[in-house]
């Protein structure tokens, strides 16, 4: 069977620093960090004080109060974001065949905020169950993709997928697969999260996988510095319309990028930690690349998963190094993280974004907050440290891995009629 190809038409993001793709975009290539004091909840008392929150957001400005109330923030999150990749691509659904046009959505956790809410109410009370009814509708992770197909009247694929920091990338693998087999024509796919919450902080603190640098918050989430203590937890979504070439050529819709190929793998290793010697993020990558039946060389820039956190970050560039060889010196390498901070579900989305744009605008966006060197780590690599750098950007991968060892890998490509 002859795969069919499949591109980008369209962008949305909601992120910590910038609320719209372009304001996220310039603030990327500035160098912007969006960490600062949380403000959602009282933090005095957590290890951690603070995160990347999304800034100015209102969610009446989607929907109506009365239906805003009826979910959960990391669907607020979802409708803004497709809203605005939905407009970007000037889809008219009225005109288009909807049977064929799906929505696949990612997120790691879901609706912990309406989670957090009822449970709590209900152990404060005097135990006789009083449950808001939309209670599990609210919280359950498919509701997203559900709630954005109502909206737009969309009756193809409709689901999520679940798998923590990877969620979003592999909606968009399965985005990618349901195009080109034939399936759809439109998936309308990305991630969307929101745990800024005493569950979500109280929860990763335990775990000892935050940053606790709460006397500089801008400069706590530095991937691959010497001094990093644990990934800045962010909040945010992205989405990316994706639609077979023969249909978006037929509508005259203006084209980002080619997604190429997507690569899959387990760690098999840890329920949290990455394999020590990068071994699954090694075999996600190099799937995406005989997925995409291009050449390690095709390559030219990696947005790495990145979290900041001590053993992840050698890990994965342990990998980089043994899958590209000597090439792995002429790639450009940053983390996005270091300005977002770690959106979970959602990063997967909204780093696909960075790497679309920087395909579409040969930019490498930075790695921020380096200060020093790490000695475990090659030094003639080029991790992009603190400011933006102008190239061509053929080919461009991003990474993502979730824990219980989950690992996505998807290649953005310049598209060529």
């Amino acid at each position: 069977m002859e795969l069919k190809r499949v591109v980008v038409t369209g962008l949305g993001a909601l992120t910590p620093i910038g609320n719209t793709v372009p304001e996220f975009w310039d603030n990327l290539v500035k160098g912007v960090s969006g960490a600062a004091p949380i403000t959602k909840f009282d933090a005095s008392k957590f290890k951690t004080r603070f995160a990347c929150e999304v800034k100015g957001f209102n969610a009446e400005e989607f929907m109506e109060r009365k239906e805003a109330r009826k979910v959960d923030p990391f669907v607020h999150f979802a409708i803004a974001v497709t809203d605005e990749a939905i407009a970007d691509a000037s889809l008219e659904f009225k005109k288009l065949n909807t049977n064929r046009i799906g929505v696949i959505w990612g997120s790691g956790i879901g609706g912990l905020k309406t989670f957090l809410d009822e449970v709590s109410g209900f152990a404060k009370g005097d135990g006789t169950p009083r449950f808001n009814p939309f209670f599990i509708p609210k919280m359950i992770l498919d509701i997203a993709p559900g709630h954005i197909s109502m909206r737009h009247g969309l009756h193809g694929p409709n689901f999520s997928t679940v798998s923590a920091c990877a969620s979003s990338t592999h909606a968009l693998i399965d985005s990618l697969n349901y195009i080109r087999t034939g399936f759809a024509d439109v998936i309308i796919t990305g991630g969307s999260e929101a745990i800024i919450n005493e569950a979500g902080i109280g929860g990763f603190n335990a775990m000892h996988a935050l940053s606790t640098r709460n006397d500089d918050p801008k400069t706590a989430s530095r991937p691959f510095d010497k001094d990093r203590d644990g990934f800045v937890a962010g909040e945010g979504a992205g989405a990316i319309v994706l639609e077979s070439l023969e249909h978006a050529k037929a509508r005259g819709a203006k084209i980002y990028a080619e997604l190429v190929g997507g690569g899959m793998s387990a760690d098999a290793y840890h329920i949290t930690a990455s394999h020590p010697e990068g071994l699954g993020a090694r075999l996600a990558m190099g799937n995406a690349i005989a997925d995409a039946r291009l050449k390690n060389e095709d390559i030219d820039y990696i947005n790495v998963h990145g979290t900041s956190t001590p053993v992840g970050d050698p890990s994965e560039i342990m990998a980089i190094l043994e899958l590209f060889g000597q090439h792995a010196y002429a790639l450009n390498i940053s983390s996005t993280k270091s300005m977002t901070g770690h959106l979970l579900g959602a990063a997967g989305a909204v780093e696909s974004i960075a790497s679309i744009l920087a395909v579409r605008n040969d930019i490498v966006p930075p790695t921020i907050n380096h200060f020093t060197d790490d000695p475990n780590l090659d030094p003639k690599l080029n991790l992009t440290f603190n400011t933006a750098q102008q190239r061509t950007v053929g080919a461009a991968m991003s990474n993502t891995f979730g824990f219980g060892g989950h690992n996505a890998t998807v290649i953005f490509k310049k598209f060529e009629a």
